[in-house]
């Protein structure tokens, strides 16, 4: 056994008399050369126990029990001189944040070759050289001149690529992975993924991956523990757990994704959230989200009771190896969506170009070009799905169409009325009619006001004659819309959950009742389960008030659930366009094509093809097709012929019709 986990408590002091029970008696084993996966949504103890295995908690916390066995030794009882030893050399860690775990202030060459240097002994030469080593095996282009770039100067994807290489540098026996694909766009994912599985088949290394993105767990894991409220509630191999997973709340996140054929309905939600580590109480923790509950769950929590051998569950509904109780719940069919044949929003040939200014004179010595000649129609109740990798556009797109770019220039005609020509006055008129919920729930809401001025806002700006009461009262029914009580008005937002605030901004859009509302990742920050309520909420509203969306997203299945219709956006254009249907089941741009192989699936698991390379700068893009340097159609051409040719120096036109087309010179 090379890392064992028993019965480990992590609790911390908070103020004079709470503790918060962070992790609350956690068991595991892991084995040389396989992947076990932590799962569950954020708040159950997932990083707080991948932190007390590197012995890296805080300063107010403790470990009231448990024992930490690394190569049969107990590293709880290692000094903090003798756990540096362990640290970043025999287990390694990949943080979920790789822009706030890289120093900013020192080159990627010296943060990798410091735990060489400090580890390995190696003088500054050799380090050197195999920190070039590094950086080739994960991945990152042109490794002599990256490696003396600070953290700023590369993408997201790359970032992560060094991390990764940080992590390896001494070929640990363990490696840590704390989320390591959120920020990152499925083709880097893939990368990442496939990357990560490369190198455990050469060293033989253990993985514990932490994530609640349920595809990556099926195309990675080896055995599979789900982790609520700071303990373990079902545990098993992968096969197990996802074709029997036994415990209500296990159930419930699987149900809580949106598949292939879930458009016609709602999602299965969650109810409520995952309760504070503060108060933690003694019976089942799931008892108030629960819709199998019984007596026996508010009074004692339940053990582990075994269901086939390696797989067991805590639920009192699973004594005597019985699976009595358990039921599935039913979708509720959702309305019809109505899109109407009225055109609400076109933009026509719209172009934001920011200039790059340089010399004593600050002359424009080139362009950056975001979005490039776009061609868009959104029909009144309509939902576009925007989609493509990170540095494509998609958010310059919306935000030109709202008018937040002074750069934009073109055509944006809502109402037939053009936005990019109207004067002050007539443009905040129609703002009101026009809004958007950000992709930052956090970040997205000041921290200084109160959720009724939050709410409010607009109606100060846009209705100044109202009487206090009337605003209220208009506060409150936006609020009720979005399913919060009154009672919040005075609270700020940092009493809220995520989904709570993505609420708050959505209810911040809805109270000037606008008839279209930009939605930039609104549920890239959330859990699968808040992420199910808020797509729920967005149509539940769509029906209601006929609005019309346009939403920008990375990911493809929530594209395929919410939209009618799908742009593919690469380097400033889309590339691709067309219905749901045709987009998913018949995708014609070999882009297109990349991103859809690229997703994690929950039913099959398939072998990784990422797309290769990153996005080019739109500052010096490729000629001809932005695509071909990545183009698996391109790439496999014979060297000087007519296709590759035409590739290299013509940009594709349409092919097909207005609402159904792709850019592809192999079409």
């Amino acid at each position: 056994m090379l890392l064992a986990v028993d019965n480990l408590k992590t609790h911390f002091r908070v103020g004079f008399d709470k503790t918060a029970k962070a992790v609350n008696g956690v068991s595991f084993e892991l084995q040389p050369g396989k992947t076990l996966a932590l799962v569950g949504e954020s708040g159950c103890g997932k990083s707080q126990t991948a932190f007390s295995i590197m012995r890296l908690i805080a300063e107010n916390g403790f470990h009231p029990d448990g024992k930490i066995a690394f190569n049969g030794q107990d590293l709880m009882k290692f000094s903090e001189e003798g756990m540096r030893g362990i640290r970043g050399n025999d287990i390694g860690m990949i943080f979920q944040e790789p822009m706030t775990s890289l120093n900013p202030l020192f080159r990627i060459g010296n943060q990798l070759e410091e735990p060489l240097r400090l580890h390995r002994k190696l003088a500054k030469g050799p380090a050197r050289a195999q920190a070039l080593e590094l950086l080739k095996q994960v991945g990152i282009p042109d490794p002599e001149n990256r490696i003396d770039n600070f953290p700023h100067e590369l993408s997201g994807g790359m970032k992560q690529r060094v991390m990764i290489a940080m992590a390896l540098a001494c070929e640990p026996k363990v490696l840590i992975a704390d989320e390591p694909t959120t920020a990152l766009d499925v083709t880097i994912q893939a990368q990442v993924l496939k990357l990560m599985a490369d190198l455990q088949k050469q060293t033989g290394m253990a993985i514990l991956l932490i994530t609640h993105d349920l595809g990556i767990v099926n195309q990675m894991a080896d055995e599979i523990c789900v982790m609520y409220a700071g303990k373990i509630v079902e545990q098993g191999s992968r096969e197990q757990i996802l074709k029997e997973r036994a415990h209500p709340y296990t159930r419930r996140l699987f149900d809580s994704i949106p598949k292939d054929n879930d458009s016609k309905y709602y999602l299965n939600t969650i109810d409520g959230i995952v309760p504070p580590a503060t108060e933690y109480g003694e019976g089942c923790l799931f008892y108030d989200r629960c819709s199998e509950a019984i007596d026996r769950c508010m009074a004692n929590d339940s053990p582990l009771h075994p269901i086939s051998k390696g797989h067991q569950a805590a639920c009192h509904l699973l004594e005597d190896n019985q699976l009595i109780g358990i039921r599935e719940i039913k979708k509720k069919r959702a309305p019809e969506r109505n899109v109407l044949p009225e055109v609400l929003i076109e933009t026509k040939d719209l172009k934001t170009w920011f200039p790059v200014r340089r010399g004593v004179f600050r002359r424009i010595a080139a362009y950056v070009k975001a979005v490039d000649s776009v061609d868009l129609v959104l029909k009144r109740g309509s939902t576009v799905g925007l989609v493509g990798e990170s540095g494509c556009g998609k958010t310059t797109l919306g935000e030109s169409i709202l008018r937040l770019n002074a750069q934009a220039d073109g055509q944006v005609l809502y109402n037939n009325q053009n936005i990019l020509e109207l004067d002050t006055p007539k443009l905040k008129q129609i703002r009101k009619y026009l809004q958007a919920v950000f992709q930052d729930p956090y970040g997205a809401l000041s921290p200084r006001m109160t959720i009724e001025e939050i709410v409010g806002e607009g109606l100060r700006v846009h209705y100044p004659g109202l009487s206090s009461v009337e605003k209220l009262k208009r506060i409150e029914n936006a609020l009720a819309e979005v399913g919060l009580p009154a009672t919040v008005v005075e609270r700020y937002p940092h009493e809220f959950s995520g989904g709570q605030r993505q609420r708050i901004g959505i209810a911040r859009a809805l109270i000037l009742e606008p008839e279209f509302i930009l939605l930039d990742e609104p549920t890239s920050a959330l859990d699968v389960s808040v992420q199910a309520q808020v797509l729920n909420l967005l149509r539940d509203l769509q029906y209601k008030k006929q609005l019309t969306y346009l939403f920008i997203t990375h990911n493809l299945s929530v594209v395929r659930y919410i939209a009618d219709t799908v742009g593919i956006m690469y380097l400033g254009r889309i590339v691709e366009y067309g219905s749901v249907e045709e987009i998913f089941k018949k995708p014609k741009h070999p882009y297109t094509k990349s991103l859809l192989e690229a997703v994690p699936s929950l039913t099959e698991k398939k072998a990784f093809e990422p797309l290769v390379g990153d996005v080019p700068s739109p500052l010096y893009p490729p000629t001809g097709c932005h695509f071909h340097p990545r183009c698996p159609i391109y790439l496999n051409e014979p060297e000087g012929s007519p296709l590759r040719n035409k590739c290299q120096t013509i940009y594709p036109d349409e092919k097909g019709s207005k609402s159904d087309y792709a850019r592809c010179h192999a079409l």
